[in-house]
């Protein structure tokens, strides 16, 4: 199975707009993020506040306060701090974000909605998958995640040798076996590739070419097509394949395996 199905079950679960809470309370503030800040009882200074490239940010009464490198609630406790030292008595203050911009994530790849998508801190491949829209149905059943040291946007595979590059087998979503436990960060790569296809003729009800993962069948790839026709001659199916530059023909059993590129005939029966 390719992975278009796997992520569709994502997005039952998650939503395309899924953000965990906790990413949230422990999301760090970064440069061009847009604040609102809150204190209890004075409006004058309330408001939202643009952090600038160099991490900080003009607040009423107090000037410039280095926001960079904290938590919201850290930022809280600081303001609380500054505000109490000669200007208010026990201040009250709450800060959220209205505008996530510092960090981010690039999903690419074989999606209906690939791009560049805002992130509250850590995010789980899930979620970055989710947000994106879902697979296409002639993805590949496994995703990159290409971690990249030196790179400012989407690094592709093997455009940076010295990216860190972790393979997540996306079949494993479908027996519980991959939890959100796996994490992207801050400047990511999600790249999902396009599976390669088998093309499949003669005595199946849909010919045509169609996309596979790892260890298909024969079976699997004529239940691609829509299985075979009435008549169909099961035992002498074959398959055209390219090896070492010459093409060959295969005579092949229902539980082998097809490769990238293999033309699997069906032929019609006799009689």
């Amino acid at each position: 199975m390719v992975a278009g199905a796997l992520v569709a079950l994502l997005l039952g679960a998650y939503g395309a707009d899924a953000q965990s809470g906790s990413s949230a309370l422990n999301y760090v503030i970064g440069p061009n993020d847009r604040l609102r800040i809150t204190v209890w009882n004075q409006n004058d200074i309330s408001g939202e506040y643009n952090v600038d490239r160099d991490g900080t940010f003009t607040f009423p009464l107090i000037g410039r306060v280095d926001a960079s490198g904290l938590t919201l609630g850290k930022l809280e406790t600081e303001l609380r701090r500054l505000l109490a030292d000669g200007f208010f008595k026990n201040p009250q203050v709450t800060a959220a974000i209205v505008e996530y911009r510092s960090k981010r994530v690039f999903v690419m790849g074989a999606l209906r909605e690939p791009g560049t998508y805002q992130m509250t801190g850590d995010m789980s491949l899930i979620e970055a998958l989710a947000k994106a829209g879902s697979t296409t149905p002639d993805a590949a059943d496994h995703v990159l995640i290409i971690r990249s040291k030196t790179a400012q946007g989407p690094v592709l595979p093997g455009q940076d040798e010295t990216a860190d590059v972790t393979k997540v087998d996306l079949r494993q979503f479908n027996g519980g076996q991959l939890s959100s436990d796996v994490i992207v960060r801050d400047g990511d790569t999600v790249f999902v590739p396009r599976a390669f296809s088998v093309y499949v003729y003669g005595q199946v009800r849909r010919p045509g070419s169609y996309p596979i993962g790892q260890d298909t069948t024969v079976l699997q790839a004529l239940s691609l097509a829509g299985g075979t026709s009435e008549y169909a001659a099961s035992n002498r199916i074959k398959v055209l394949r390219v090896v070492n530059g010459k093409e060959r023909e295969l005579k092949v059993k229902l539980s082998d395996s097809v490769q990238p590129g293999d033309t699997l005939v069906v032929p019609e029966r006799f009689f």
